[in-house]
């Protein structure tokens, strides 16, 4: 409903999900910490899965973890390069199936 998804909006209840590609980078925490900041100023309510101190778990727990939280979600932003990681890619198709906003972010946040 436009009107509850309007409401939401005003009152920061709008959640948004981070994905892009964590595995084999350096840089993971400054890219998604730096997207959640510019999502934040611009009126969201931020999961980022990279500052989810997740590290260590098995990968099944990890992705149990995350995609629950993708379900809570209005919409989900994508980081540069998400498309070469095959998580992030799973994310963006069960974002898509659940009907969420997609968010491509131009800049590499």
């Amino acid at each position: 409903d436009l009107t509850i998804s309007i409401l939401r909006r005003l009152f920061n209840l709008m959640r948004v999900y981070i994905a892009g590609q964590i595995k084999d980078t350096d840089d993971y925490h400054e890219r998604f910490a730096a997207a959640a900041k510019m999502l934040r100023l611009d009126g969201w309510q931020v999961y980022n899965p990279a500052a989810a101190n997740l590290e260590g778990m098995p990968l099944k727990r990890i992705m149990a973890h995350v995609l629950v939280q993708l379900c809570e979600c209005e919409a989900v932003a994508l980081l540069p390069g998400w498309s070469m990681s095959a998580g992030a890619q799973i994310e963006y198709q069960l974002a898509e199936y659940l009907g969420l906003d997609v968010i491509e972010l131009a800049i590499a946040a």
